[in-house]
C-alpha cells in the first residue's frame, strides 16, 4: 500500500503490448534485428560511422508509431488510475502508446521515439510532434540531434528510479515481454517479498521466474480481465481461475 493507503500496482510492460497495436517487433523472427542488423543502426558505433542510416531507421519506426494505436492492454492500465489505486508504468518501449492512453506515470527506460536529444548533452531534449531528424538539424548548441533512445552499449539513466518503483509495488504486472534484455529484466529481483508478480503473455512461461505467476494470455485480453476483477474488488489480487501456473 502507499503512504496514502491505495494498492500500487507497478507494470512492466514490452514489446508485446504495443505489437498488439500493430508496432513491429525488434526480436521476433520476422522482427525489425531480422531485417536491419542492430550493429547497423542502434549503437553509438553505428552512429558515428553512418548517421544518415541510423536517422532513417528511427524516422521509419517514428511513422509507424504514429499511426499506431492504444489497444485494450493500454487503456486497461490508464483506467485502473481512476478507481483509487497508484499504477506506475515501467516500458521498455520507445512508444507513446501508454500515454496516449491516459497513463500519467510513465518511465521509459529505453527513451522515446518521438524526442530528439542533443550528441553533446542528453538533457538537452525536443519533442517532435511531426516529421523526422535529419542531417543537419542541431540542438541548442549547434550539435547534430539524434534519438533520444537508449541504444546496446549505452546505459539506461532511468535504470535506479525503476528499481525504486519495483520495490515499492504490492503487485508487479510483466507484460509482453520475453525477459530477455538487461538490465531492466532484473527489475524482478527488486520485488519487495510481500508483494506478488504476474506475467502476461503467451511466450513468456518458461522464463517467468520462480513464484511468479503466468497468465497465458496476449496483452489486449488478459490485462483487461485483471483489471476487471481489481476495480470489482478494489484491491490487487491473483485470480487463480486465471493463472496457466503459478
Amino acid at each position: 500500500m502507499t503512504k496514502d493507503g491505495r494498492p500500487h500496482l507497478v507494470a512492466f510492460t514490452g514489446s508485446g503490448i504495443s505489437a498488439e497495436s500493430g508496432i513491429q517487433t525488434f526480436r521476433a523472427s520476422d522482427g525489425l534485428w531480422a531485417e536491419h542488423p542492430l550493429e547497423d543502426v542502434a549503437t553509438p558505433q553505428a552512429w558515428r560511422r553512418d548517421p544518415a542510416r541510423v536517422l532513417d531507421f528511427y524516422n521509419q519506426r517514428r511513422y509507424q508509431v504514429r499511426r499506431a494505436r492504444p489497444n485494450a492492454a493500454h487503456k486497461a492500465l490508464a483506467a485502473l488510475e481512476k478507481y483509487g489505486f497508484r499504477v506506475n508504468v515501467i516500458t521498455q518501449n520507445i512508444d507513446d502508446l501508454h500515454e496516449r492512453a491516459g497513463s500519467r506515470n510513465v518511465l521509459h527506460l529505453h527513451g522515446e521515439i518521438l524526442k530528439a536529444r542533443s550528441t553533446v548533452d542528453a538533457r538537452m531534449r525536443y519533442p517532435l510532434p511531426r516529421g523526422g531528424i535529419e542531417l543537419g538539424d542541431v540542438c541548442d548548441k549547434g550539435s547534430q540531434l539524434r534519438p533520444d533512445v537508449v541504444w546496446f552499449g549505452e546505459s539506461v539513466p532511468n535504470f535506479e528510479e525503476a528499481c525504486e518503483l519495483v520495490a515499492e509495488a504490492d503487485l508487479l504486472l510483466v507484460v509482453g515481454t520475453s525477459l530477455a534484455v538487461m538490465p531492466a529484466a532484473s527489475l524482478l529481483d527488486y520485488l519487495p517479498p510481500t508483494a506478488e508478480g504476474i506475467v502476461v503473455d503467451p511466450q513468456a512461461v518458461a522464463l517467468a521466474p520462480p513464484g511468479i505467476a503466468h497468465i497465458n494470455q496476449p496483452a489486449s485480453k488478459g490485462v483487461p480481465v485483471l483489471v476487471r476483477h481489481w476495480k470489482r474488488e478494489g484491491r490487487l489480487w491473483l485470480p487463480e481461475a486465471l493463472l496457466a501456473s503459478r
